[in-house]
C-alpha cells in the first residue's frame, strides 16, 4: 500500500545522512564543525520502531520542554530522523546533531573513536528488546541452512546491532573465527522497506534481523518464520537502543542535559505504567497500518523492557574488541556512561 507520509519522511531521512556525510567530509578535511547547541537548544535524532518509543513518548508530550521549564529554562527541541546508527554518528561528529540513538554496535563505535577527544558516551539505555532473524524461505531453518541465494537485510552491515547480533550467531554457528561467514549475505535497507519487501515475498529479500515491532508484524504471516532470537544468542535480554551524545554537550549545557534526562525518565515510566496511552503515542508518531491491539500486546510482552539501565553490553563490547571492531575494551558498562545512570544495577 502505498503511504505517502512514508515516502516524505524518507526522503528526509535521505537528505539528513547527505548533510550529515557533508559535514563530517568538511570537519575532517578543514577542522571545521557545524555549531553547537547553546544552552536551551537541543538537536536529537532519532529511528524507527518500537525501540525509540521512549523518545516518541517524550517528543509528543513536550517532555523535554516541561522539565525544562521546571528548570526556568525554555529548551527549543529540534528532531530529525535517520536510518542507522553510521549516519547517527556521522551527524554527532559533525555537529549537526547534538543527541543520536542506535543499537549497541554504533554506541561501542564512537566511544571508541572518540576517547581522548569528543568523548561520546551513552546517557542511557532506552530498552531491553529481544532481536528476531525472520525469513521467508521455507528451506531455513537454522543458519546452516543459508545459501547465497538468501539476503539478509539490516539497517546497516557491519556496524548495526543487528549486523554484530549476526556476526555473535553465526560464529556459534559457524565456529572460533567464522564471525563473519555470513556478511556476504547482508545489505543494508530501513527497517520499513525490510519488512515490506520480506513480507512481499517479491524482492530477493529472504530474511530480515530487526526488531520490535516489524518482526512481530512478519510472523503474523504464516509464510514468515524465526530463524532466532538475540536473546538466545547473548544468554538473556540484553540493550537495543541507547543515546548518546558528546561530553562538551552535557557539560556546557546542564540544565538542557539536566532536562532531557529527566523526560527519559519520565517517558519510561509512562509506557511501563500504561501501554494504552504508550501504544496511542507511537501510533500517532509513526503513521502507517499497525492497529492499537497489536501494539499493546507487544508493549506487554515480557521479554520487553524500558530500563535506562544496560544490560549485557558487555557481551557485545567483548566481541567487538575480540575481532577488532573497537581497540579499546571497557573495564565496565560504567566507563561507557556519563556517571548519571552510574548508581543504577546494569551489565
Amino acid at each position: 500500500m502505498f503511504h505517502p507520509g512514508r515516502v516524505v519522511r524518507r526522503a528526509l531521512c535521505v537528505l539528513a545522512m547527505l548533510g550529515a556525510m557533508l559535514g563530517a567530509m568538511l570537519g575532517a578535511g578543514l577542522g571545521l564543525a557545524g555549531p553547537a547547541a547553546a544552552e536551551g537548544r537541543i538537536r536529537i535524532a532519532e529511528q524507527y520502531g518500537l525501540g525509540y518509543l521512549p523518545l516518541h513518548v517524550l517528543r509528543h508530550q513536550k517532555l523535554i520542554e516541561k522539565h525544562g521549564k521546571e528548570l526556568g529554562l525554555d529548551i527549543s527541541v529540534e528532531w530529525v530522523q535517520l536510518g542507522g546508527g553510521a549516519a547517527m554518528n556521522d551527524a554527532l561528529l559533525s555537529d549537526s546533531i547534538d543527541l543520536g540513538s542506535g543499537g549497541v554496535g554504533p554506541l561501542l563505535t564512537i566511544w571508541d573513536r572518540t576517547r581522548g577527544g569528543a568523548n561520546v558516551r551513552a546517557i542511557a539505555a532506552l530498552n531491553n528488546m529481544p532481536l528476531f532473524l525472520n525469513t521467508n524461505n521455507p528451506n531455513v531453518t537454522s543458519l546452516k541452512d543459508l545459501t547465497d541465494k538468501d539476503k539478509i537485510a539490516l539497517p546497516a552491515v557491519k556496524v548495526s546491532i543487528q549486523s554484530r547480533t549476526l556476526q555473535i550467531a553465526a560464529e556459534q554457528a559457524f565456529g572460533e573465527g567464522k564471525f563473519d561467514a555470513l556478511d556476504r549475505l547482508t545489505v543494508s535497507l530501513p527497517h520499513p522497506d525490510a519488512n515490506a519487501a520480506l513480507l512481499s515475498g517479491a524482492a530477493e529479500i529472504t530474511g530480515h534481523l530487526s526488531g520490535p515491532p516489524f518482526q512481530y508484524q512478519q510472523l503474523r504471516d504464516p509464510k514468515i518464520r524465526k530463524v532466532f532470537s538475540s536473546y538466545d544468542v547473548l544468554g538473556g535480554p540484553h540493550t537495543f537502543n541507547l543515546i548518546w551524545a558528546k561530553e562538551a554537550f552535557r557539560a556546557n549545557n546542564p540544565k538542557t542535559y539536566q532536562a532531557f534526562l529527566g523526560a527519559l525518565k519520565e517517558a519510561a515510566a509512562l509506557i511501563n505504567a500504561d501501554h494504552a496511552t504508550a501504544a496511542d503515542i507511537y501510533l500517532a508518531q509513526n503513521k502507517g497500518d499497525l492497529d492499537k491491539a497489536f501494539v499493546v500486546g507487544i508493549l506487554g510482552d515480557k521479554d520487553i523492557q524500558y530500563t535506562l539501565a544496560p544490560s549485557r553490553i558487555g557481551v557485545y563490547a567483548g566481541f567487538l574488541n575480540k575481532v577488532g571492531a573497537i581497540r579499546n575494551k571497557p573495564a565496565s558498562w560504567r566507563d561507557l556512561f556519563f556517571e548519571d545512570l552510574h548508581g543504577e544495577t546494569g551489565s
